[in-house]
């Protein structure tokens, strides 16, 4: 089997996805299990990668796949600006790793989670 099921029906596994691919991407580092962040690797590094594209076609492959979620962001006069969470994946996170050719995110354990015990992991870009 190519993936984790992570205990989910395929479109709650889709919806899970999705939303821990935008919050990354917004936030740029994320808590979750681990078993969640190696799935979340793997999509991350995809979106990653139609950032560093960047044309019309890998534009929308991207919003098809991410939650429209509004950022804030300071431009480069120093105001904040709110744009979308794809906008900052193409405009910000993408031209960093224009010279790099993959491993965009890294885990990192800090230990099992006090209610239930699962192994907890940092999640973050490069």
């Amino acid at each position: 089997m190519a993936y984790r099921k992570l205990g989910r029906t395929s479109s709650q596994r889709k919806a899970l996805l999705r939303d821990l691919t935008t919050d990354l991407i917004v936030h740029e580092s994320i808590q979750t299990t681990e078993a969640r962040a190696k799935e979340l690797r793997s999509v991350v590094e995809k979106m990653i990668t139609l950032g560093k594209r960047g044309d019309l076609h890998a534009r929308r492959q991207a919003a098809q796949y991410m939650r429209r979620e509004q950022v804030t962001m300071t431009n480069a006069e120093g105001e904040d600006v709110e744009v979308f969470a794809i906008q900052k994946l193409f405009d910000d996170v993408a031209p960093r790793y224009a010279e790099r050719q993959g491993g965009y995110t890294r885990i990192m354990k800090m230990g099992p989670r006090r209610g239930d015990g699962a192994p907890v992991v940092v999640i973050e870009l490069v």
